[in-house]
């Protein structure tokens, strides 16, 4: 006979005997979680439950396990309506503490009398054998259940003991699966996480202007954290990435940017102190920030916000703010990650801010070297400059005119000089020796009057050999001069794209006649000149390839084409706006059908003889700039 046993050991199991302390109650609602067990009929329990009740010819037979109020029965036999539907019962602490529990009459026994479970269930004999975790903890039970006393003989404890070994193995074997599965699960978000810094690494280490940094931080965080909004705020700027609708904000109540010294937001704070700052709800804002910062966060729908500083080698330069629209407290494995990438936003900032400034005085200077046209009784000029690449918006292309030696035009000499070119090149070097060929090109025709634009050209192949600059580019360099009603058109063409002459009444003509290009170690002596008269209400385009270069399309269609929008008629005229560099419209040329043109400059004879003339040149901005 087995003998009426309390709390101990269960053969073969492990067990664990005792109260139950805070740490195994927590073990043991965890493991339950991991292995799927609950009030919900669990086919595989059931299983155990069918042998139990066959092995010791019991009624009623239960695969018990203890949740944190009442016990789940996943394994269940014998148990009719509503238990057998709802396959739960009060929680019984001695089931739950006890190891082995063998009992002859539960309803007389001091441990297990009065109890939601004796009662609920009609229990009389009970045999109850631990099922126990690989860490010792019980986790409920494997029960026969008996409606009348009961003397449990030894072979049907052991025989029920070797039964609750094999349902706690398999238990146990659905913890391990379900913890190797969110180890998996784990790695490779952390493998992502740690492909997310190593792009972040990548990626903003290319970058050349803030405004790269701004979408690529936007792009990174908003791919692989998916938060409602990620966005940088710099000191002395209000304008952030929006990543969730991809643009930049238009200073709508949408534009969560703030200025991080000033204005009271989380952001502020973590550039002020230096750390990282989180936010979760309305009143959490309201309690921190004020009134103010709380209804601008309602505004914006968002429920938290994690913001880490940028901290330069020099000084912090703001903070990346990243929100979401639901409760979202970030794990160490994203802090981590938004650590990381703030460090790389970071010295990618501190780059593109060395480099925006470096470009601006660049821009400064380029502008300053632009021509303001003069005003020549005769001709009508307008000029159009545009940076055509949008990384550094600074290069080689260039226009120019002026009025040539009063000794040439005493003589019936030309009157004016106009220059279009491309020094090769996008950046500042570009733009340095173009302001050098620009100089040199000047200085020629007024040390060489009367020697024409090949003249002038050759002088600065000379010069710029000499001194090694290595410049190579193309230009068109020509004289205008005065000729009966009309004017006449002295040129010399170093392989750039050719001048386009509209006459009325007649289709526009290209003046394709050109020489080699400017490119150091070419021989001296190569440039022609040619000469072709401009009669009254004619039109001359000097342009640069930015006008008529498009991928995959033919150079000499695009070029026809602008011919006849040319020869077409009259560009209208936009209205004058201030601008930092002389920019106007070019003649004939629809707005809408042209890309960017970096240098433009028409010119156009007045319908009348060459007489006075309204004033300045048209110096207006495209409407796209």
């Amino acid at each position: 006979m087995a003998e009426e046993s309390g709390p101990r050991a269960g053969a073969g199991s492990g067990g664990s005997s005792g109260a139950v302390s805070p740490d195994q109650e927590g073990a043991r609602l965890l493991a339950l979680e991991q292995a799927g067990l609950s009030s919900a009929a669990d086919e595989g329990m059931d299983r155990f439950a069918r042998i139990a009740a066959r092995l010791v010819d019991v009624p009623v037979a239960l695969v018990s396990v203890a949740g944190a109020e009442h016990h789940s029965f996943p394994g269940m036999t014998g148990l009719e309506a509503p238990l057998s539907e709802l396959r739960r019962t009060g929680l019984c602490a001695a089931v739950v503490s006890a190891g082995r529990l063998i009992v002859r009459d539960a309803r007389t026994d001091p441990r297990t009398r009065g109890q939601p479970m004796t009662e609920e269930l009609s229990i009389a004999g009970y045999a109850g054998l631990p099922l126990v975790d690989d860490d010792g903890v019980v986790l409920g039970s494997l029960c026969a259940v008996d409606r009348r006393p009961r003397e449990w003989t030894d072979r049907e404890v052991e025989a029920l003991a070797d039964l609750a070994e094999a349902c706690a193995a398999e238990i146990r074997l659905r913890i391990v699966t379900r913890r190797i599965e969110e180890a998996r699960g784990e790695a490779a978000a952390l493998l992502a996480r740690s492909e997310l810094v190593l792009r972040a690494s990548e990626v903003l280490a290319d970058t050349t202007g803030v405004g790269q940094v701004r979408h690529q931080v936007g792009e990174l965080i908003t791919r692989d954290l998916h938060p409602s909004f990620a966005g940088l705020s710099l000191a002395q700027e209000r304008i952030p990435w929006d990543a969730t609708e991809g643009r930049w904000p238009d200073g709508t109540v949408q534009d969560p940017a703030v200025d991080p010294v000033a204005t009271p937001w989380p952001t502020g704070r973590a550039a002020r102190e230096k750390r990282t700052v989180a936010v979760h709800g309305i009143q959490e804002i309201r309690a921190e920030y004020g009134d103010e910062a709380a209804a601008r966060w309602e505004r914006l729908g968002f429920a938290s916000m994690v913001c880490v500083p940028l901290a330069g080698t020099r000084r912090v330069l703001g903070a990346l703010a990243v929100a979401w629209r639901h409760r979202h407290e970030p794990d160490l494995g994203e802090l981590a990650v938004l650590t990381a990438t703030a460090a790389y936003a970071a010295r990618a900032l501190e780059r593109a801010l060395f480099v925006d400034e470096r470009i601006d005085v660049a821009r400064q200077l380029q502008d300053a070297m632009l021509t303001e046209l003069p005003s020549v009784p005769g001709l009508e000029m307008a000029a159009l400059y545009r940076p055509a690449v949008a990384r550094d918006r600074v290069g080689g292309d260039w226009y120019d005119a002026y009025r040539l030696p009063a000794a040439e035009k005493e003589s019936g000499g030309p009157t004016l000089a106009a220059t279009i070119g491309d020094i090769t090149g996008h950046d500042i070097r570009a733009a340095t020796l173009m302001g050098q060929a620009r100089s040199m090109l000047r200085q020629a025709d007024h040390d060489h009057p009367g020697a024409g634009p090949a003249a002038a050209v050759e002088a600065l192949h000379h010069s710029t050999t000499t001194l090694d600059l290595g410049l190579t580019g193309t230009l068109i360099h020509a004289h205008l001069a005065p000729r009966g009603q009309g004017w006449e058109l002295t040129w010399t063409n170093a392989g750039h794209p050719p001048p386009l002459l509209a006459v009325p009444g007649s289709p526009c003509r290209v003046l394709a006649e050109h020489e080699m290009m400017l490119y150091p170690g070419l021989a001296e002596g190569g440039w022609q000149e040619y000469r072709q008269a401009l009669p009254p209400g004619s039109t001359l385009l000097l342009y640069t390839d930015g006008l008529v270069e498009r991928r995959g399309e033919d150079i000499d269609a695009a070029i026809e084409r602008l011919g006849t929008l040319l020869a077409a008629g009259p560009a209208p005229r936009w209205p004058a706006s201030p601008t930092s560099s002389p920019s106007a419209w070019p003649a004939r040329t629809p707005r809408t059908t042209w890309p960017s043109s970096p240098c433009a400059a028409p010119a156009r004879t007045p319908d009348v003889h060459p007489g006075p003339t309204s004033g300045n040149p048209v110096a207006r901005p495209h409407p796209d700039s």
